[in-house]
């Protein structure tokens, strides 16, 4: 090989692989650092763009469980509700049969009524329950739309419960009769099917909730895959490209110093 003082070849591929070497050292420390495997969009852009939509996922799904959450809070508070109104519909057909009693005078079943026409209110007071400002129940058939998927496309409805229709058929009875007890009777099959709807809307959202936690992990595990460092790999990464550094930063060194042989023999 020519002795030359112009053009260092060897200095100049030495210094390339340093700067290759620099470049592999810094993506594995930016990698560790943040760990993150696509420090930047150019180290992966295909993967980028997906984790981005997975991250995304992650957070509507999380957020859906949060209000499906929410929905059954609200259908067990209505069940408590239910549960109260089926206590006083429970004294209200005692005192209904109880005013059918042939041995009862007038008084007596006016006494009955007057305890009955309060627990009357009391069911008034039941249908006119709220959920952070939201009714418990409705004067008619309403429902609320709950939905069960990240993307909107699967959905359910929940009933506001028509406890007031099912009971306001009992104002009548202003005066308790031995005939009363068929009114409160079908008052108690209409609460009972009320009941009835209240826990199979919550069981479904209670699957629907434990199948949200599972999606949600699965999509972590999935987003992990491709954004998240393997730190064992990378710091194996790290070591060769650090070795690398140093290896080259000597022999630039070593390179540039051979071209004094040219000054040598100058002298």
């Amino acid at each position: 090989m020519a002795v030359v003082i112009n053009t260092n070849q060897s200095a100049s591929y030495a210094a390339m692989n340093l700067t290759k070497s620099s470049d592999l050292l810094q993506k594995s420390l930016a990698r560790l650092s943040s760990g993150s495997r696509i420090a930047n969009p150019a180290d992966d852009a295909g993967g980028l763009a997906v984790s981005m939509k997975l991250s995304a996922a992650i957070k509507r799904t999380d957020d859906t469980a949060t209000n499906v959450s929410n929905s059954l809070s609200f259908l067990q508070t209505q069940a408590g509700s239910l549960k109260s109104a089926a206590a006083v519909l429970d004294r209200m057909s005692e005192l209904a049969t109880l005013a059918g009693d042939v041995t009862k005078t007038s008084n007596d079943t006016a006494n009955y009524s007057t305890e009955f026409n309060n627990l009357y209110t009391e069911l008034g007071k039941l249908s006119a329950d709220q959920f952070n400002g939201i009714s418990l129940f409705s004067t008619s058939t309403g429902t609320l739309t709950v939905y069960l998927s990240h993307d909107g496309s699967q959905s359910m409805t929940i009933d506001q419960a028509g406890l007031y229709a099912s009971v306001s058929t009992m104002s009548a009875l202003s005066s308790l009769t031995g005939g009363s007890i068929s009114t409160v009777t079908a008052a108690i099959q209409s609460l009972a099917t009320l009941m009835a709807s209240n826990g199979a809307q919550a069981s479904r959202l209670q699957f629907a909730l434990d199948s949200l936690n599972v999606n949600k992990v699965n999509l972590e595990a999935a987003n992990s895959r491709i954004y998240d460092v393997d730190v064992a790999a990378e710091t194996t990464k790290l070591a060769r490209a650090n070795i690398l550094v140093q290896s080259g930063a000597a022999m630039v060194s070593q390179a540039n110093a051979a071209s004094q042989i040219a000054l040598k023999l100058l002298q």
